[in-house]
């Protein structure tokens, strides 16, 4: 009994004073927990001891993970439980799919994947080089720790370094303003794809740098460009069991009809009617309503599920009169009705043609993109005209932006990226390249540039050389923060082929934006050759990296669930008594 109270007073009071460590939290589903609050739970706790587990998944994941950086960078195979095996180059697919037996490994696993992941919904880029930085900083950092040093100390050094590296990074950043810049960002991110940066650059000079740009799967072996009617508003499903294309994390409705409604639903009685006549169009449905919630949501849900009819729900966009009138510019872009109370019109008694329809829809957890609806031209200019007067007669800038908005999402349209491959195994590969390369270029024209191939990060680890701590050992945590932004260089040129170790000492020696050139294997000005990385990119994953890692290194516990005990014997002798009536039947 003495032992037990020891073993868990032990893991609680580590977490005591201003230099008390975090205790990692194991968790049966999702990513790991760090905390600093006494934790008192009947689990299996281990100290220090399993320590060495831990870093042995931070390694196993990002040793998996890096192999994809740079020009030269390789693929990664990943296996389904059903289907063919993806091939893929995207650091952040890969961290996905590990999961490994040892509970220690794999919380250590657990926490870089969740940097890849932040860093990946951030900026949609950078999930490899912000692995990369978080394997560097904990393995220096826990060799700190064994060598006697404050891991708090540790840990405010690092974040000293991260917020000063950032602060640098502004400085070096230039704005992305042109067309070329735009398509060289796209390339870089594309694995050097110029095709896929040509495309992108003219997509975004097509519906402008704010417009809606969507990628899907072409029906030929080229890649397609083509720009459709369409509009997006910011809200995503209700519900992530509405969700059909898992790899992505989004719905897709092919040829769907739309349900505007203008009120809240919770009642599905009210929704049968139109339920019923969209299952026997055989076509899928997207209702759009203020919200939709309780029974109506669980039974949309149940029917999604079980395949009675293919349905999504979002909330309408906007507040009050802004919504109503949003809702109208949807109805008349789809030759729909917003059904509404206010003009007697009853959501039971919705009919077909009180539909809105769109020969595509795509929803993700933010976003609803309508594409090719099928309302009239004529009626889609007189609606502009419409609103370009409302706006020349506002008399807030508030007024005039949102009202500029909605002209935008009417006449704007969505440019449609088509990407065409031989296999399905490739479509994917590439398609999940292309849609990288256009999170790059969006987060390009958001906060600039800077030069590529893990230069800036040298740059940055250079200016920053004569930075202070308040003591040795958050001296020491500095040290470690700017020798790991050397770190995704380093990963490039090795994937590269070349030595590592050279090729960061001669572009240290240079200035500015001098860099090496991994794929032409020539050294030179980084912007010049093209070789460009979003600054967004950069600066995402490394305080991502510098977060996580630094809460790693102050961690002195980790609680995982006791291993559940094996009753294969007794299920495999139930077995053999079943198989024996079975016999005495017969």
């Amino acid at each position: 009994m003495l032992r037990g109270v020891s073993i868990l007073a032990d893991a609680v009071k580590v977490t005591l004073g201003p230099k008390g460590r975090n205790v990692i939290l194991d968790k049966s589903f999702g990513a790991p927990s760090i905390t600093k609050d006494g934790v008192s739970v009947a689990r299996e706790i281990e100290l220090e001891d399993k320590f060495e587990n831990m870093l042995r998944g931070v390694s196993i994941l990002a040793d998996a993970v890096k192999v994809t950086l740079g020009p030269k960078g390789r693929n990664v195979i990943l296996d389904k439980s059903f289907g063919a095996p993806s091939i893929t180059k995207d650091g952040v697919s890969v961290a996905r799919e590990i999961e490994l037996e040892d509970k220690f490994e794999n919380m250590g696993a657990q926490m870089v994947k969740e940097v890849a992941s932040k860093a990946n919904d951030a900026a949609g880029d950078g999930t490899t080089t912000a692995t990369v930085l978080a394997q560097s900083i904990v393995s220096e950092g826990l060799k700190a720790v064994a060598a006697g040093m404050n891991p708090m100390d540790l840990k405010r050094g690092i974040d000293k370094a991260v917020s000063a590296a950032v602060e640098e990074l502004k400085k070096l950043s230039k704005p992305c303003a042109d067309n070329k810049e735009i398509e060289q960002v796209g390339t870089i991110s594309a694995n050097s794809d110029k095709t896929v940066g040509e495309l992108i650059a003219k997509a975004m000079k097509a519906v402008g740098k704010e417009g809606v740009i969507t990628v899907e799967e072409g029906s030929g072996l080229e890649d397609e460009l083509a720009t459709v009617e369409g509009m997006q508003f910011d809200r995503g499903y209700l519900s992530p069991y509405f969700i059909n294309k898992p790899d992505a994390g989004s719905v897709e409705l092919e040829n769907a009809y739309i349900l505007l409604v203008d009120k809240k639903v919770s009642n599905i009685r009210e929704l049968l009617p139109a339920l019923e006549a969209v299952a026997k169009a055989g076509k899928s449905l997207l209702i759009i309503a203020e919200d939709v919630e309780g029974e109506a949501l669980a039974t949309l849900v149940v029917n999604n599920l079980r395949g009675i009819v293919k349905v999504a729900a979002v909330k309408a966009p906007g507040f009050g009169d802004r919504r109503k009138a949003m809702l109208q510019d949807i109805a008349i872009l789809t030759k729909g009705a917003v059904i509404s109370e206010e003009i007697g019109m009853e959501l039971e008694k919705a009919t077909l043609e009180d539909l809105g329809q769109a020969k595509r829809i795509v929803i993700n957890k933010d976003n609803t993109t309508i594409i090719d609806g099928i309302g009239e031209k004529s009626t889609i200019k007189s609606r502009i005209e419409q609103i370009k007067q409302q706006r020349d007669e506002a008399t807030s800038d508030y007024d005039r932006e949102k009202l500029q908005e909605r002209i935008a999402k009417l006449s704007g349209g969505v440019a449609v990226i088509k990407v065409g491959a031989a296999t399905e195994v490739e479509m994917k590969e590439k398609r999940a390249r292309v849609d990288d390369a256009l999170h790059a270029t969006r987060a390009a024209v958001e906060e600039g540039i800077v030069a590529g191939g893990g230069v800036a990060l040298v740059r940055v680890a250079a200016a920053l050389d004569k930075l202070k701590g308040d003591n040795e050992d958050q001296k020491v945590g500095i040290d470690i923060a700017l020798r790991a932004m050397e770190s995704p260089m380093r990963q490039i040129v090795e994937n590269a082929g070349e030595e590592s170790a050279v090729v960061v000492n001669n572009v240290k020696q240079g200035k500015g934006n001098y860099g090496y050139n991994a794929l032409t294997e020539e050294y030179g000005d980084m912007l010049d050759m093209g070789i460009l990385d979003p600054t967004k990119v950069t600066r995402s994953a490394l305080q991502f990296a510098g977060s996580i890692a630094g809460l790693m290194i102050t961690t002195e516990a980790m609680v995982t669930d006791l291993p559940k005990e094996d009753k294969a014997d007794l299920g495999a002798a139930a077995g053999m008594g079943g198989m024996g009536g079975m016999n005495g039947m017969m």
